[in-house]
Order: structure tokens, then sequence, then C-alpha cells
């Protein structure tokens, strides 16, 4: 019944289901403040690149680039190439939120991480006739932004006072995390097997510079998914597709 959803129980249920997800999320946050402030960044700098770049595995780079003294045309570049992913990510999502004004689409795509692109497709997927679906994304994406920059700030204190941090061992959590949001997603032959090659490919040209070799394995991995299905005619609605991920990936 159109009666039982509304814009705050939407908003809710996007945090409480992402609430998980940002288990995975808080020692990335962490790390990265740690990183951040270590690579020669100040804090303020360090804290800025959550608040206004918001995107885990380039903000990494990002750091580490910083810290070589390399020059900002390659650096934007790299973390161009590190995030081209979310054009998949808008051309599935393009059926959903084309309804929605520029209000609404400049901070949801702005705050979109892999994550919260796991979420809210399939609660964009379920076939209730629910209006406020978008709130529902508004919440997990929010929520994630809120989580990543609340850690990275702990992680900027703590790295100023406990060096090497990134020795921990903390990013055990996030591959637990990846794991846990693409098991489900895997509901076919092709989807399966487009994350098998993905994963394969990704260890082979893990040396290439630049984390080429991610956007390799990604197009690797979503050509043998495209042979598969027409091979075997188990097709999958474009909206139902999620492109691999990343086990290094955070918000991004």
């Amino acid at each position: 019944m159109l009666d039982t959803y509304t814009r705050r129980s939407e908003f809710l249920a996007g945090i409480r289901d992402t609430l998980p997800l940002e288990v995975g999320g808080i020692p990335f946050g962490i790390i990265f403040g740690a990183l951040a402030v270590n690579s020669g960044l100040s804090p303020a700098a360090a804290m800025g690149f959550s608040l206004f770049v918001y995107a885990g595995s380039a903000q990494f780079i990002g750091a580490n680039l910083v810290r070589q003294s390399v020059g900002i045309l390659l650096i934007v570049f790299t973390t161009f190439i590190i995030n081209v992913r979310h054009a998949l990510y808008s051309v599935t999502l393009s059926p959903h939120t084309k309804h929605l004004p520029q209000r609404w689409l400049l901070p949801l795509g702005f705050w979109l991480t892999d994550e919260t692109f796991v979420m809210v497709i399939n609660r964009y997927n379920k076939p209730d006739t629910s209006p406020y679906k978008h709130w529902y994304h508004l919440g997990s994406a929010l929520f994630m932004y809120l989580n990543w920059n609340l850690w990275t700030l702990v992680g900027i204190v703590a790295g100023r006072s406990i060096p090497d941090l990134t020795h921990y061992g903390l990013d055990f959590a996030m591959d637990v995390t990846f794991i846990g949001m693409i098991l489900p997603q895997l509901k076919n032959r092709p989807m399966t097997l487009a994350a098998l090659v993905a994963g394969v490919s990704a260890v082979i040209f893990n040396d290439v510079p630049n984390k080429l070799g991610l956007i390799i394995a990604v197009s690797i991995g979503i050509v043998v998914g495209l042979i598969t299905d027409n091979l075997t005619g188990e097709t999958t609605p474009i909206e139902s597709v999620t492109p691999p991920i990343t086990t290094d990936e955070i918000p991004s």
C-alpha cells in the first residue's frame, strides 16, 4: 500500500540497511586519516580530502602521490581513472533517478559510493510502489558520508600520535565487508563468471602502474559476463548488474 511508505521511513531504512557496511568503513577511514597526515598533508588538507573529494581509493592514491611530490596533473588524471567505474553506476541508476531535479541529483551523485550503490540498486529494484525510494538513497548516502568523515578525523588525530598506524591490519574488516557486498549479487552464471574473471585479472594486472590494472580487470570481467550471458541466455536487466568492486575501495 502506498500509505505504508513515507519519506521518513525510507530515509531511516536506508540508514539501517547501510549500518553493517559502515563497520568496514571505520578502519579505512582511520587508516586514510593517519596516512594523509603522515604523507605531509596538514590536518585541514587531509580532512578536506574526505569532505570535498570523498573517494576512498582515490584519496589513498592521491595522498601517496603527494608524498612522492608528483605533479598535480598526474594526480588528477590518476584519480579520474580510478573513479571511471562511476560511469557504470550512473548508467545503472539513471532509470530510477532521471525524474529527480538537480537539487537531488547533484548531492546523490557526489555521495555515491560502492556500498551505497549496492544498497540502493537493490531497493530500487524491489517491486513495491513506494514513490520515496530516493529518500532511501539519501539516507544511505548521507550516513556513509558522515561516517567516512568522522573516522577520517579520528585517523588524523591518531596518526599524529601513533606511528605506522597502517601496519595494524585494520584493512581486514574492509575485505570482509566487500565479500559480503559482492556475494549476494552473484545470482547467475554470467555474473558469477564475470566476478571470478575480474578478480583473477586484478591479481594478474596488479603491477600495472597507476592502478590501471583495475580498469583492465573490470573491462575483462564485463566482456566475459556479456559473452556468457549471450551464450547461456540468462539475461540480466541492467538495473540489477553490479560492476565488480575492488577490495581496496571505500567511498568513491
